[in-house]
């Protein structure tokens, strides 16, 4: 079934939209904050398109996010009433919240900038420093080093490959689709036993 290879070559069409960067920006600050969509599904197609750019891209990745992840670090600070719902027990990031005020209190700055590199909600991590009252510029500068960090090397690698990695990801785009997705549902099922 050819599913991912459509949404592919869809993305591939709109990383080269003459507006694709403003997108990125806009996703990149969401995705911070709220959106659960992370940036990289823009990012990496958009340093495939125009490698030139890549460096770039990262950067304004790095930047919209980091603003994004100051919005989330403000929630946490002043609305957190607002969101209690979702992080208080039974709610739907509660396991999140939980596992994020556990790495704080044990790793504190690392915390964020961990969360900023890998692929755990970033947006839990901004919002806990802010209700936990992690110092601002710390988790400021551990923002900017771990999402710099995971946005320019998606965008390295992307340029790297060039050409020759953008039609390898063509030809394996539906085999690598469906190895995440059985691969998630492994860990699904792993993680409720």
């Amino acid at each position: 079934m050819k599913l991912f290879s459509k949404l592919y070559d869809k993305v591939m069409v709109w990383s080269r939209h003459p507006h694709a960067e403003r997108y990125l920006m806009g996703l990149s600050f969401a995705e911070s904050s709220f959106f659960p969509i992370p940036p990289d599904v823009m990012l990496a197609p958009m340093a495939l398109a125009k490698p030139n750019k890549a460096f770039r891209f990262a950067l304004v990745t790095t930047l919209a996010s980091v603003v994004g992840g100051i919005l989330g670090y403000a929630i946490g600070v002043w609305f957190f009433d607002l969101i209690q719902p979702l992080v208080s027990e039974g709610g739907r990031w509660a396991h999140h919240y939980q596992l994020a005020k556990e790495w704080f209190s044990e790793w504190g700055f690392w915390a964020i900038f961990i969360a900023g590199f890998s692929p755990i909600p970033y947006k839990v991590f901004t919002i806990t420093a802010g209700t936990i009252g992690m110092a601002f510029l710390p988790f400021v500068i551990a923002s900017a080093i771990g999402r710099g960090s995971r946005f320019f090397l998606v965008a390295s690698l992307m340029k790297w490959g060039g050409k020759d990695m953008e039609l390898k990801l063509k030809k394996y785009v539906d085999i690598l689709g469906w190895l995440f997705i059985a691969i998630g549902v492994i860990i699904y099922i792993i993680y409720k036993i």
